[in-house]
This record gives structure tokens, C-alpha cells and sequence, in this order.
């Protein structure tokens, strides 16, 4: 979305020119005697070195040109686009080279961010539905995994990298918990995920994280600079069953302590995100004590990890008012997923498989498995009317995208199903391939819940 910046310029028609008005708007004037000409451009000197005298005055700061009117313009261009209908907001996307994302995005990175996020932001859905377009696993295309904790991303990172029919198998080490996910016909990656490359950008690496470090890791990790296209995908899942999981597993050990939150060339630091427990987790605490302490980044996870947080000063939260912040933070989340190449919710498993397969044109050799009834959904059932008012205030912001993403998944499933001339038999038929039947049984929900590990 343009910023809102006037052109200076000025039109000579005959005898006459154009004035620019306050308004922006031009109005065309006769010429004016030369003496007049000459008040008029001594005026303007005057006014641009006063300008610049009382600008060096007020911002002693070399950047602050960088940040603080950079952040009003990219805040008002993200809350404007916060206010797009759901089809136009889906319809800003990338160009098909993959060297930015578009619309506000790009311009906000060029404005605050480091200048590879921009390069790095990956190709649109948009992009990928053109007819020309074929995910080219033995050219220079990656796929990115966004994983959010408690979203079903553990399972289904274990079938990206077992479960799909590819030329050429990804090859899993079990020991390791680790795969090589090759291209066809050299030893590149195709995939960027926690079991194919590890967490190469921190553990649980979000969007400002993994738009500023991937190109810079698969370079390190081939050793030879490569143009790629890069292709982000992600799951979300309803926030108040997502936000119960992660209590859940936080009370039985987990901590994530290895995540870096890392933002514009550096790590949080402890006053921007004061531990909310001592000593080496915080196990067995109560749901109040979990939903009591304000650095607690389980609350609205999912907006915060699809955000740009270079936008809203990365984990300094006095750099803009609350309220703004957190507009700014969700505009800038729905405008990244809605420019993602894929995204799938844990609780439309079979509807995500197609649009994932039909998206990428690649096939996966077992079928997503639906269990609606989770430990966390049961827990949900059994909060207390306050603590459930807590958790949704706690967790309004994902509340907000999930329902944006929910409309727009119905959307791109309904917009492939029209071009599918045999959508019945492939939606009946999904993860049936008679040379590589049952491989795995596809179990999404299962995994949600499980294991004690800090990276899950």
C-alpha cells in the first residue's frame, strides 16, 4: 500500500506552471513577473534551511529518520491495511522472482529492517497459483517452515520430510531425529524445517527471525551463494486450545529456553522480557500464575511469530502505546499469512492436506487424520467462566487471525476446488497412492499434546 507522500513537482504548460497545493492537489497558475519568481524561491531557500536547522535540532539522533517516522508511516499504512476487505488484503502479494513480498511489507522492511528480510520474505500464494508455475525442487525453490509451539507442526514436520512422494525420498537418520531432504539430482536442500537443517535460526525461529537468517544459513550450510525462492508455509490452530497446550506443556517441564527473539541484529533482552519463573522451568504452575505474569509470549504466539516485530520496535514495548501496538502487530500478522504460499489449521486437517498438495502439486502417501476431542480441548471445558474471559482477553489478537485465516482458508480451498475437474475422487482419494500405501499413519492431532521436550 503507497505511503502517503506528495510528489514536488512541477508542470509547465504554455504560460503557465503548477503549484502544489497543501492539499497535495495542483493548481495552475499564470506566470508571475520575474521579481515575484525571485521572492518566491528566497522564501523557499529560507523555509528548507530553517528546516534543516530545526530538523538537526529536534533529532540529534543519526537514525531517528529511521525509526520514529518510519514506525508512524509503516503503523499507519499497516492499520490501513488492517481495514482491507479479505480479498483485497489476500490479493497484495509478491513479485515472481521472489525478490519481495509487495504492498506494505516490503516497503516497511526498506524503511526499518535489515535490507535481506526483504529479498528473504518469500513468494505469495498468489504467486504460486499462476499457471506457469511449478515448485522446482532441482532449481533453487525452498520451503520454509514456520513452526509454532502447540500448533500440530511436530507431526506435520515428520511428514514433510517421510510422508511426501518425491523423486527423490528425504533420508532420515532416527537417532538423530534428523533428515536429508535433498534435490533431485545434487545434495541441496529443498526444505528449511526443524528435520531437515535443525533450527538453524533459533529454536521456533518466527518471521522476523527466519525472513533475516535463511538465506544467510542455507549459504553457510552449501557453502556457495545461491538466488533462491523461497516459499513460507504454517499452521494455526483455534488460540484458547492452542494457548491451554502450551500451558499444558509448560507445567510438565518444557521452556523453550533456546529461542533467541531476535530483532533488527539483536537478542531481547531480560528487561524487555523478564523471565516469568526462577530457577530451570516452571513446572506444575497453576493456570492463574501461568496467565498472570506479562512477559508470558503465550499469549497471542501465533500474531506475534507472523508479525514483522521490527514494526512495533521488536520487544521494546515503550517504543509505541499499547494499543497501537498491538493493531500494528496484527495488520502486519495477517498481511504475512495472507501472503504466505501455504498455511494449513489443525482443526481442518483434510482440507489443509489439499490445499497444501494442490498448492505445491506434490502428494502425500497417507491421509490427514481429524481427532477433534484433545486433552486440551477437554481442559478448555472444564475453565472456570473467569479464567476463560482471562485467556480470551489474554489471547484476543489470535482470536482475531485465527478467524481471518479461517475465512481465507475456506476461500483458497473453495477457489482450488472450482478448478478441480476431479475434485470428488481426489478429495475421497486423498493420500491413497497404490505404490506407497500406508507408509505412516498420518495422526496430527496425537502429537499435539505429547512429549516433554523443550523444542516441541
Amino acid at each position: 500500500m503507497p505511503m502517503d507522500m506528495h510528489k514536488n513537482v512541477s508542470v509547465q504548460v504554455d504560460s503557465d506552471f503548477a503549484l502544489l497545493l497543501p492539499s497535495g492537489v495542483y493548481e495552475i497558475k499564470k506566470m508571475e513577473p520575474r521579481s515575484k519568481i525571485r521572492t518566491i524561491i528566497v522564501f523557499c531557500l529560507f523555509l528548507a534551511i530553517a528546516g534543516i536547522i530545526g530538523f538537526g535540532y529536534f533529532c540529534q539522533d543519526q537514525v531517528c529518520a529511521l525509526s520514529k517516522r518510519a514506525v508512524i508511516l509503516q503503523s499507519s499504512d499497516m492499520l490501513a491495511y488492517n481495514e482491507l476487505p479479505l480479498h483485497q488484503a489476500n490479493g497484495i502479494n509478491g513479485n515472481s522472482n521472489g525478490n519481495s513480498v509487495g504492498g506494505i511489507t516490503a516497503m516497511a522492511s526498506k524503511a526499518s529492517a535489515p535490507q535481506n528480510i526483504i529479498a528473504n520474505a518469500g513468494l505469495s500464494y498468489e504467486d504460486v497459483l499462476n499457471d506457469d508455475f511449478q515448485f522446482d525442487m532441482d532449481g533453487h525453490d525452498v520451503m520454509v517452515f514456520l513452526h509454532i509451539q502447540k500448533t500440530g507442526g511436530t507431526s506435520f514436520g515428520r511428514h514433510l520430510v517421510r510422508d511426501l512422494d518425491l523423486k527423490r525420498p528425504c533420508e532420515c537418520q532416527r537417532q538423530r531425529k534428523r533428515c536429508y531432504c535433498f534435490r533431485p539430482h545434487r545434495n541441496e536442500n529443498w526444505l528449511f524445517s526443524r528435520y531437515s537443517t535443525g533450527w538453524k535460526c533459533g529454536l521456533h525461529a518466527d518471521w522476523t527471525e527466519l525472513t533475516s537468517c535463511v538465506d544467510v544459513e542455507l549459504d553457510k550450510n552449501e557453502g556457495e551463494t545461491a538466488k533462491r525462492r523461497y516459499f513460507y508455509i504454517s499452521l494455526l490452530r483455534e488460540p484458547i486450545s492452542r494457548y491451554m497446550s502450551e500451558y499444558r506443556h509448560v507445567r510438565r517441564g518444557a521452556t523453550w529456553k533456546g529461542s533467541r527473539h531476535w530483532c533488527l541484529g539483536r537478542q531481547a533482552t531480560a528487561a524487555e522480557l523478564p523471565p516469568c519463573y526462577k530457577g530451570k522451568d516452571w513446572l506444575d504452575v497453576d493456570l492463574d500464575q501461568f496467565a498472570g505474569c506479562e512477559s508470558n509470549l503465550a499469549a497471542n504466539r501465533q500474531t506475534r511469530m507472523l508479525a514483522d516485530l521490527a514494526l512495533v520496535g521488536c520487544y521494546n514495548k515503550s517504543s509505541m502505546p499499547a494499543h497501537e501496538r498491538d493493531r500494528v502487530m496484527l495488520a502486519s500478522a495477517k498481511r504475512n499469512l495472507a501472503a504466505m504460499a501455504y498455511f494449513g489449521l489443525t482443526e481442518y486437517q483434510k482440507m489443509s492436506q489439499y490445499i497444501f498438495e494442490e498448492t505445491f502439486n506434490l502428494r502425500f502417501a497417507i491421509p490427514f487424520e481429524q481427532h477433534n476431542a484433545t486433552i486440551s480441548a477437554a481442559a478448555v471445558q472444564n475453565l472456570r467462566p473467569d479464567q476463560r474471559r482471562r485467556i480470551e482477553k489474554l489471547n484476543s489478537l489470535d482470536i482475531e487471525l485465527y478467524a481471518f485465516a479461517k475465512t481465507l482458508l475456506f476461500q483458497r480451498f473453495e477457489h482450488l476446488k472450482a478448478k478441480d475437474a476431479n475434485f470428488e475422487q481426489r478429495y475421497a482419494n486423498l493420500g491413497n497412492i497404490f505404490y506407497k500405501q500406508g507408509v505412516t499413519e498420518f495422526n496430527w492431532d496425537s502429537n499435539v499434546d505429547d512429549g516433554l521436550s523443550t523444542d516441541h
